[in-house]
């Protein structure tokens, strides 16, 4: 729908300051390329092979990571190359895939069960690690 309104030619402009066309290109333009962004992420995970890991090794891309606050309140998160930020449901558990790029990424690559964190102002211990 943004590329017809970008080439319609009701569109057109009339004058420099009639910019309906330019920003329905640029709406045109922007999902465009965030479509290509996805087919790059699915292709991505697609061919990702999971890693196996033991109670004993470091967090890397592909753990799955239980945390625990203070008050026993579990989060779970899952490594992924790309698209961080998506939120799934595995028998009634919800499991956010984070980047190692992000702030918690960054935090847990390399550490282990048993580790502490900061999310969000709160102290999480690493529980659990598959």
């Amino acid at each position: 729908m943004a590329h017809e309104a970008a080439i319609h030619e009701e569109n057109i402009p009339d004058n420099k300051y009639d910019t309906l066309s330019l920003e329905a290109s640029y709406v045109a333009q922007g999902q465009a390329n965030r479509a290509q962004e996805l087919k790059h992420a699915l292709q991505t995970y697609q061919h990702l092979t999971l890693q196996p890991f033991g109670e004993n090794d470091n967090i890397r891309l592909t753990a799955l990571v239980t945390l625990r606050d203070e008050s026993g309140t579990t989060k779970t998160f899952f490594i992924g190359p790309r698209e961080g930020g998506l939120k799934l449901q595995l028998d009634g558990e919800e499991i956010m895939v984070i980047t190692a790029a992000s702030p918690l990424g960054s935090q847990l690559i390399g550490k282990s069960v048993g580790d502490d964190v900061e999310l969000g102002g709160s102290c999480y211990e690493i529980v659990e690690l598959c």
